[in-house]
């Protein structure tokens, strides 16, 4: 039996009870979508988010609203999961949602006064315990990238008035935690590297984000694009190695460098 698909919508409300529409067909209709758990979906929803991701980066407004639909779908496809155990559904989730924001904003819609975007943060941290988290730091998940989390971390704290004052002293801090890097991994032996080495790494690199959330810098947002840069040269270069019948493994870094330096002049990613 051929279902009738539902016609594209103009405003927001009806475009947004047309995907219920759908998924709801598929749900019922359709063998992978039946299968469906909110365990087999979680991986799916982390890649599409990774993929949301990579467009932003990459200012791919068309992907960015490919995957902004790829996403939404994932978080309707998990309240229609939750409404058949009888736990909650997607009107449960946007009430949810719309009562936090009004609540954690108390200056938009009660009396109370913030100067600045630091004391919407402090503010919206206190309410956060006065729900009942145990702590500031209760809300980065466990399960977040390093470095990520290292910015989630003293972006939180941040919010109860646990800062560095001015980025001169968090540069000094990274200075700190350098020389003590340094005299650490000097006193190793050759190829061993202790425990507390990598432990003074990590506060290096702690100290690091540390600096860039200071001056403005997404340190995620900064490691991928050099990442990306890093990609389009080395690919650059394997390409030309390719063109001369070579591979990588027979030139010396001397003609490496020469195609690496090309690539840098034809094209900054």
């Amino acid at each position: 039996m051929a279902f009738i698909a539902p016609a594209p919508e103009s405003s927001p409300s009806k475009a947004f009870e047309r995907l219920l529409t759908v998924l709801n067909t598929l749900r019922l209709e359709c063998p992978w979508d039946k299968k469906q758990t909110m365990e087999s979906l979680r991986h799916l929803s982390i890649e599409e988010m990774y993929e949301l991701a990579d467009a932003i980066l990459e200012k791919d407004m068309q992907e960015i609203k490919k995957e902004l639909g790829d996403l939404l779908m994932h978080l309707v496809f998990y309240a229609k999961i939750a409404e058949e155990q009888n736990e909650f559904d997607i009107v449960d989730v946007l009430n949810s949602i719309c009562d936090k924001l009004i609540h954690r904003h108390p200056h938009i819609y009660s009396d109370t006064e913030v100067k600045n975007e630091d004391e919407v943060k402090q503010n919206w941290e206190t309410i956060k315990l006065q729900e009942g988290n145990q702590s500031v730091l209760a809300g980065v998940p466990k399960s977040l990238p390093a470095l990520v989390k290292a910015f989630r971390i003293q972006d939180k704290v941040r919010g109860v008035g646990f800062d560095w004052e001015d980025k001169k002293q968090v540069w000094e801090k990274v200075e700190e935690e350098l020389a003590e890097f340094k005299q650490e991994f000097d006193i190793q032996a050759d190829d061993i590297i202790s425990d507390k080495a990598e432990e003074e790494f990590g506060d290096l690199l702690f100290s690091l984000i540390n600096y860039a959330r200071h001056i403005g810098i997404n340190p995620e947002n900064a490691l991928e694009k050099t990442n990306k840069k890093f990609i389009y040269r080395f690919t650059y270069l394997e390409a030309k190695a390719k063109e001369l019948g070579k591979s990588l493994q027979e030139m010396s870094l001397a003609e490496m460098d020469v195609f690496w330096n090309e690539a840098k002049l034809s094209k900054t990613k």
